[in-house]
């Protein structure tokens, strides 16, 4: 081989290589920065999330500034009615979706299912019940009697709850957000652990990247071999609300 074919070789490999890291690259930034995925493990989301949904998440979308001038990327408060993916307070290493129901120095409450902000009923058409009405049901009643220890609380809850709560309507704290999910009576959510600190939100969720049936799922060798009639088309590239 002459010299020239030679280095004319090396020259087309070493594009190869910079175009590969280049890539590499973008794509880390991508997931650290930008976007997340995430895949929904539980109910708690029904029907607007399903079991076996991939996520893309919104990473951008609420990052602060700390005063350092107008943001590169779109950037916006969290919202009423927001899907957020977040870090569980409890621990820190599982992350949760609900959605956002209360924001900071909301007065909440919940009376006979129906959400009660600041005196007004709450609009959830998202919201689903698959059980009867219980009157002594705390998750249909909030806040609960002071008896909080008969419904399970986490400890620290119990008593940030105490705090919080003016003529029966918890008041959000600063920098914190009250979170449920859209299947209420399947939910473990703020109800249970508390809010969520503006520290531990992820993101937004955006879209369904992809969705695999449940129910015929065989493992990661039998998803890659049967990836088609696993696969729920129908939910793909849908966009979350």
């Amino acid at each position: 081989m002459s010299d020239e074919k030679q280095d004319k070789g090396i020259s087309i490999l070493r594009e190869y290589v910079d175009s590969l890291l280049v890539t590499v690259i973008l794509a880390l930034f991508g997931i650290t920065f930008l976007v997340q995925a995430f895949k929904i493990p539980s109910q708690s989301m029904e029907e607007t999330l399903l079991v076996g949904d991939h996520l893309l998440v919104n990473k951008f979308v609420f990052a602060e500034t700390n005063g350092g001038g107008p943001p590169l990327l779109p950037y916006r408060d969290v919202r009423r009615g927001d899907i957020i993916v977040f870090k569980y307070p409890f621990a820190p290493y599982q992350h949760f979706v609900k959605r956002v129901v209360g924001v900071p120095g909301d007065r909440l409450r919940i009376v006979e299912r129906q959400v009660i902000i600041n005196g007004e009923a709450l609009d959830e058409p998202y919201k689903i019940h698959r059980r009867p009405q219980s009157a002594g049901n705390f998750q249909d009643n909030f806040p609960p009697s002071e008896d909080y220890f008969a419904y399970g609380l986490e400890d620290e809850w119990m008593g940030e709850l105490a705090r919080a709560t003016r003529d029966d309507e918890l008041v959000v704290p600063p920098a914190k957000y009250f979170v449920m999910g859209d299947n209420r009576d399947n939910s473990q959510d703020s109800r249970y652990w508390g809010t969520v600190p503006r520290a531990n939100i992820v993101g937004r969720a955006m879209f369904v990247y992809w969705s695999m049936d449940p129910s015929k799922d065989a493992g990661d060798s039998g998803m890659i071999r049967d990836f088609f009639t696993k696969s729920q088309w129908s939910r793909t590239g849908k966009f979350i609300k």
